[in-house]
């Protein structure tokens, strides 16, 4: 897409609607940063100690404290402007002061965070800490390997175990679905992709299935639960050990259903998908941390429709591509892009077999978006 030529007007428009956000800012971070010396010059601050970030309220923070007296208790925290931006699954310094409430006076470095992008395209982190990313899925929303495949390469980036779970599995259909011309099937190949009779059609419950056997003969874990059977909970609640864990995906998949069958006294609002668009309705604002049985530790995140790796160097990408890994190194070229160039060895995987075609276009609309966001 062309550049657009600004008019004079617009670049003055522009540069102060910028300057308003950059001062509304400002303004907050020196707010917040008086409510901290209030409490310091009011003196009575507790001796340093270790805590753990529960969830992100605003200007304030619910802090697990790990350490000392208050060990277990979750006190709202108060932070420094000049911290990191502090999210679930953190771990912090902080003092209590006399008021009952916090301040961060310090942050931990972290081995692993979750992010997507803000509204202007900036990393912003969601969880930080984590072990294993629970990627859920369901019949309806239905799923997109495209967006699946964002997750993944996010967690082998991070050094996260993803776990794949399909949620809702009562509710897949035999019912064959239209499937709009020119459109290709995700994660599908052969007989399965389509009706033999009707080849604009597709069976859910074999999309579905070819879906999650794809990713199976990659080497991902999946799993299938429904909280309505109770199908699979078992299974997951013995996944859910000693480590961090986050469930991510769409709206409407059922991530705080499944939540609030794991821990049923947390009472997470559930909503239903909407009537009109099909989309889920966002139940959860904020990722928050819950501790969970064996040690372990599980936090929910905002459902999300879209991921995006904008942030990441597109010469890694093609790491997060485990099925790539054999291949890497062996082009012709050592710059191969995988799209045209001779000699390129994940187009002869493709070709032969051994890396699915739905693969190889998921990284292209991986690059892509990163390339032009």
């Amino acid at each position: 897409m062309a550049k657009r030529n600004l008019t004079r007007r617009q670049e003055w428009r522009i540069k102060k609607i910028q300057d308003e956000r950059a001062s509304r800012l400002s303004g907050k971070a020196q707010h917040i940063d008086q409510q901290v010396y209030k409490l310091i010059k009011e003196g009575s601050l507790g001796p340093e100690q270790k805590g753990l970030i529960i969830a992100h309220y605003g200007s304030q923070l619910a802090v697990e404290s790990l350490d000392g007296e208050t060990k277990g208790e979750v006190i709202r925290c108060h932070f420094r402007s000049n911290l990191q931006s502090l999210v679930a699954g953190d771990e912090v310094v902080w003092r209590q002061g006399n008021d009952g409430t916090g301040i961060i006076v310090a942050s931990l470095d972290r081995r692993s965070e979750l992010s997507r992008p803000d509204s202007n395209g900036l990393a912003r982190p969601i969880a930080a800490n984590i072990d294993y990313i629970i990627i859920v899925i369901a019949p309806k929303p239905a799923p997109s390997s495209n967006l699946i495949d964002r997750y993944l390469v996010a967690a082998e980036l991070q050094g996260i175990e993803p776990i794949i779970l399909l949620n809702k599995e009562d509710l897949l259909s035999d019912t064959t679905i239209n499937k709009p011309s020119g459109m290709n099937t995700e994660g599908i190949t052969g007989a399965e992709e389509t009706n033999s009779e009707n080849p604009g059609t597709t069976n859910e419950k074999s999309r579905i299935n070819a879906l999650l056997s794809l990713y199976q003969s990659i080497g991902y874990q999946v799993i299938r639960s429904s909280t309505h059977s109770e199908n699979g909970m078992s299974e997951l609640m013995e996944q859910l050990g000693d480590g961090s864990y986050i469930f991510v995906g769409q709206s409407g998949v059922g991530k705080s259903s499944i939540i609030n069958a794991l821990l049923p006294d947390i009472n997470q609002k559930v909503s239903s998908l909407s009537s009109s668009t099909g989309q889920g309705m966002h139940t959860t604002t904020t990722a928050y941390l819950f501790h969970i049985t064996d040690g372990g530790k599980l936090i929910d995140s905002p459902g999300i429709r879209e991921f995006g790796l904008w942030q990441v160097d597109p010469s890694l990408i093609s790491e997060g591509f485990i099925d790539f890994h054999p291949y890497l190194g062996h082009c012709k070229f050592r710059n191969c892009t995988h799209r045209h160039e001779p000699g390129c060895a994940i187009c002869a995987a493709v070709t032969d077999g051994k890396i699915a075609q739905q693969r190889l276009d998921n990284f292209f609309s991986i690059i892509d978006s990163i390339s032009n966001p």
